[in-house]
Formats: structure tokens, sequence, C-alpha cells
């Protein structure tokens, strides 16, 4: 009988979890499920390759359940590291689901939010944590943590991780537990740097590939938009939002600064429910946010990249990049958003002048060209202010001098007249007048002594 016709049950899990698979409404494995979980159930290292989307969640969460049953003493068997505290929410929120038939105690631990009630659950006893790297260094330093029976480890995001500069802190992380445990490491992308940490993190590891790293999920559309200047896509972002179409969307900025500009620019006009999410913004107020958005109460979130992992919602239908992220592999984790679980989606990228050159390298990165559509008649395409043109001029010179360090530049700065200080204008005068006196003076006294020697004085 084929994998196919028994789903689950040909991974011979236990009757609790094939149970809590069925009541999650999962019915066929996904392709990074199929590869991943009897490699992981037969105690393998896996390095999985996956785009976001695929269902790698499930992938090592149910052989995490599967090899420590049930709950057991008062310390962790398992450690699952994710790079921010949305992701190890989405984390928690799965592994619970796939849970809910045994008495495992979970817990997920990151920053934001006081340490107390985390201290108290560990005290109390836990068998799986889900955690970012800091806030598990943190408790850990303050020997809140015994690590020695954790016999699994698996990093998920480990790409991100990187971006981010968690190496360090994963480390330190791989000195203080076991070294004979199972690992397994999960990523969108697999460049140099992945590779060089699978061969430091992993042993003999087995690689399950299911797409090529980097590419997009065939059931996303993606479109891009040449836009002049950032008025012109602030008024096709309001153009394109009046579509019907547009169910719920999430609109990724590049800065808080810009987060807050479309929020507050959307806000004031009739476009449903909105909310906007960043750094800046209190764990609670992001929390709140997201739960909204997921359960279809805010049509709009307007996201930096905190948000575009870990955000887990089958029904969005657009996401739009107001800015090109400019770490490419966040393309693909942004636009992942949309798409899911077999549903269709749509990304709409706004491409100003200098981020044509980062959105090049992106379609190089996602081996395929993205295709350009024209801005509708209806929006106004306002002129570009001199100093905006300039700053794209100068940002894309010195794009292209870091590629070829020969190139001369197509931007050069016009030398306008010398700038006088309005303020000191007299007192420039003044010393221009003292200066010349002086010089006079000297003169003067040069050809005295010059008549003196010859005795004419």
């Amino acid at each position: 009988m084929s994998n196919e016709a028994l789903g689950f049950e040909a991974f011979k899990l236990n009757r609790q979890l094939l149970d809590a698979v069925t009541a999650a409404g999962y019915t066929q494995p996904t392709p990074i499920q199929e590869k991943a979980i009897p490699l992981a159930l037969a105690g393998h290292d896996v390095l999985g390759i996956a785009q976001t989307g695929t269902g790698k969640t499930a992938a090592y969460v149910l052989p995490v359940l599967m090899k420590v049953k049930y709950a057991q003493g008062v310390h962790p068997k398992a450690l699952i590291l994710a790079p921010t505290r949305e992701l190890v929410m989405q984390i928690e929120e799965v592994t619970r689901q796939l849970a809910q038939n045994t008495d495992l105690r979970i817990l997920s631990l990151y920053g934001g939010l006081g340490p107390k009630p985390q201290i108290e659950a560990i005290a109390a006893g836990v068998d799986i944590i889900i955690s970012t790297p800091g806030r598990f260094l943190d408790l850990y330093k303050k020997n809140l943590i015994y690590t020695k029976e954790i016999k699994t480890m698996v990093l998920d995001e480990a790409d991100k991780m990187m971006d981010m500069g968690f190496m360090p802190q994963i480390r330190s992380i791989l000195e203080v537990i076991p070294v004979k445990r199972q690992n397994l490491l999960f990523s969108a992308t697999f460049g140099g740097r992945i590779e060089r940490l699978a061969a430091e993190f992993l042993e003999f590891p087995e690689r399950v590939e299911v797409t090529p790293q980097a590419t997009t999920a065939e059931t996303i559309a993606q479109i891009q938009y040449l836009v002049p200047n950032i008025k012109t896509k602030i008024n096709l972002l309001g153009h394109l939002l009046q579509n019907e179409e547009v169910k719920r969307a999430i609109i990724f900025t590049r800065s808080r600064k810009n987060a807050e500009e479309v929020f507050h620019f959307l806000d004031k006009r009739h476009f449903g429910e909105i909310r906007v999410i960043h750094a800046n913004k209190g764990q609670n107020t992001r929390i709140n946010s997201m739960e909204d958005f997921k359960g279809g109460d805010v049509r709009i979130l307007v996201a930096t990249d905190v948000a575009s992992r870990g955000l887990d919602v089958t029904m969005v239908s657009h996401v739009f990049n107001f800015d090109v992220p400019l770490i490419y592999e966040d393309y693909v984790h942004r636009i992942g958003r949309t798409g899911r679980a077999e549903n269709e989606g749509k990304a709409i990228t706004f491409v100003n002048p200098a981020e044509t050159y980062h959105f090049d390298k992106i379609e190089t990165i996602i081996r395929m060209k993205v295709d350009v559509a024209e801005i509708p008649v209806e929006v106004d395409i306002p002129a570009t202010p001199f100093d905006e043109k300039q700053g794209y001029d100068r940002e894309l010179d010195k794009l292209r001098q870091r590629d070829n360090p020969d190139y001369k530049g197509a931007f050069h700065e016009k030398k306008g007249p010398p700038t006088v200080n309005p303020n000191k204008p007299k007192e420039e005068k003044k010393r221009g007048n003292k200066n010349s006196k002086a010089k006079r003076n000297r003169n003067q006294m040069k050809t005295k002594a010059k008549w003196k020697k010859k005795g004419d004085v």
C-alpha cells in the first residue's frame, strides 16, 4: 500500500498524534513532511530546505512529540529555537495543537514580556521548550534551565537566524547542551553560510529539499510596478486596495517610519479595519493585532519584516511589498504569507528607480522574472522632487560601485558658487578689511626698509 493511501498512518505515529493530526485538518502529508518525518523518526540529523508555507513546522514537531512521548521529570527533553517571538508563538500554537491528546508540557520563551511567568513555568516542569536564542541564554545564565537532558534540538528559519546575527548565541547554546543529541535544521534558503552552519551543527545529516532553494510557491502570482517616487507608491496602493478582490492583505515596509506613514494614510480612508506592527510596538499590541488579523476582524496589516515570518494566516489574498527588502531572501518569506495551504495568492511589489537594483538580485535568487504591470491611468503620478531623484541616483551609483570598483558613476554633483554664512557677513567683511590693511602695512614697511638701505630715507 502506498504512502499516499496511508497518509500520516505510514509514519507509524502513535494514536494520540494521529488523532490530533486528523483534528487539525491534515489529510495528506506535504512533500517536506513526506521526506523529513521518516528520517527524523529514524534518529537521523536532518537538513530541511523548504520555503515558507510548505508545512515544515509539523515536519519537525511530529517527530519531536513522538520522541518525547509523555511528560517525565521536570527538565526539558527537546529545544526548538526560532529567530523571532512571532515565530516562537506560531510554533507553540502548532505544537500544542498536535500534542493536544498528550500530557506533554510545552513552554515558549521570548523577550518583550517579564520573565516571571516563564521562570515559574520552568520550575513547575517542562518537556519541550520553544525559544528565541537570547531569552533562552538569559534564563540559562541565571541557572534556571537545566540542559543535560535535552536530546533533540531544532533550528528553524536558520537563514534568518544568521541574518539577525544570532550565531554567537547559537554557538553558546551548543556548548551547554549534550553533544549526543539529534539535530534538525530547517531553512528556506541554502547558501554558503547555511552550508557552513550545517557542517558545524549537524552530524552526517540527511538533506531533504522539496523545491530548489529560495523558490516561491506556485500558488502565488507575482507582479511588480515600476514607480518613480514615494507619492506614486502611496497613490497606487490606495487605488489597488479599492479592489474587492483584496479580501485580506499584508503591506510590508522596510522601516518603522514608512510603516507608520502608510498606516496613517490608509487609516484616514475607508479601507476597512487596519493595524500596524513593528519593533517599536509593545508585545501585547503586536500579539493582539495579529490575533485580530488572523481572526478576520482586520482587513489590512501594515508591518515591517518583524512579521514576515511566523505569521500563519491561510486566507491572506494579497501581499504588498511597499518597499523592496534589502535582505533578498526576505522577499520569499514576505510573499509566503499568501498562497498558503494550496490557496491562491497575489504578491505585488512597488519598485522605485533605486530599488530596481535590488529587485534584479531578487529575481536572480528566485530564478524567475516577475512581470511588470502598467500603473493604471486613474493613479496620479506626481513629478519626482529634485532631492528625491538625486537620492535615487546617489544610491544607484553607490550600489554599482560596490559591485564594480571601476564604475565612475552616472551622478555628478554640480559645484555651485561658494556658500557664505548669512549670519556673519559683517564679521567676514571686517576680517577681510583687517587682513587687507595688515598686508598693506607690511608692504609699506618693506618699501621703507628698501629705500633706507639705499640711503634715500
